[in-house]
């Protein structure tokens, strides 16, 4: 379901974008990411989500690459920090290398990619002071809980918050016990990581052989990822941001925004893979 989602300061994007996760990593596969990252853009999905730790930079470098035939201002450019490059010592060079990486002189947003040692009023004083030097137009977290995100929103410039990224699909919901409306409430979007399963191999396969999301899927003619995928791009306030690293799995991501699936299948899916009863740890990968 296309869906236009909207920041605290304004602007909107697309549901659904292009997460890059391990993506720079194999040489070999470097013109079948470019082609994929390409595709992607060409088919609306103008969100790109980086991060100086993916490949140590080479994600960044990859993205550089593939963005550099486009229009900047046509693109919406989301990278991330590291926990221990986000103070006033180091973050300011790390955007640098970020920029460089990239090839563009303004970041759309920037991350805080997880919490670390550094104060978190010193590292929103640190985004608010990229923003002011035009590097970044505004910054966000990821792998916020609620009581992190109620400690960010109370401090000096907190309220400048755009997003918090976190990992969330069907078969892991505990951000629809409180995280989520907290988050709707304050009107920040939630970017979603991850959002076909990634990395949990036996969490994977019990979904995939679901015989629910099976039934949901055959009758929409589509595949269990593009399910997975169509149930994260309905729900309200989220963005998707799913890896491809091939311009076929991009295609199959784009044709997710065409699909609806009804309040019956809805509920159906709710009770194969409900959402937690209580709250329970924030999921990161």
């Amino acid at each position: 379901m296309k869906q236009q989602i909207q920041f605290p300061d304004g602007q909107t994007v697309l549901n659904l974008g292009q997460g890059t996760w391990r993506l720079g990593e194999d040489t070999s596969k470097h013109n079948q990411e470019i082609t994929a990252l390409r595709s992607g853009i060409d088919r609306g999905l103008t969100l790109i989500d980086t991060a100086e730790m993916y490949g140590e930079g080479q994600s960044e470098k990859l993205v550089g690459e593939a963005i550099s035939t486009y229009n900047r201002e046509d693109l919406f450019l989301v990278s991330k920090v590291y926990p221990h490059h986000a103070g006033k010592s180091d973050i300011f060079d790390a955007c640098d290398r970020t920029l460089e990486r990239l090839g563009i002189e303004t970041l759309d947003l920037y991350l805080l990619h997880w919490r670390g040692r550094v104060p978190l009023q010193e590292t929103v004083d640190c985004f608010e002071e990229l923003k002011r030097q035009g590097k970044i137009k505004n910054w966000g977290v990821s792998n916020f809980d609620l009581e992190d995100m109620q400690e960010l929103l109370a401090l000096e410039g907190g309220e400048n918050c755009q997003t918090n990224q976190v990992l969330y699909h069907l078969a892991s919901r505990g951000t629809e016990v409180v995280l989520q409306d907290y988050l709707k409430e304050k009107g920040i979007p939630m970017m979603a990581y991850c959002p076909v399963i990634g990395q949990e191999p036996d969490l994977k396969e019990r979904v995939y052989n679901d015989s629910t999301v099976k039934k949901i899927a055959d009758a929409h003619e589509i595949s269990i990822i593009q399910l997975l995928l169509a149930f994260v791009m309905q729900q309200d306030n989220v963005i998707a941001i799913p890896k491809a690293s091939s311009e076929e799995h991009v295609q199959l991501n784009a044709d997710v925004l065409d699909v609806t699936l009804p309040e019956e299948e809805l509920n159906q899916l709710d009770a194969a893979f409900p959402v937690p009863d209580h709250r329970v740890p924030l999921s990161i990968q």
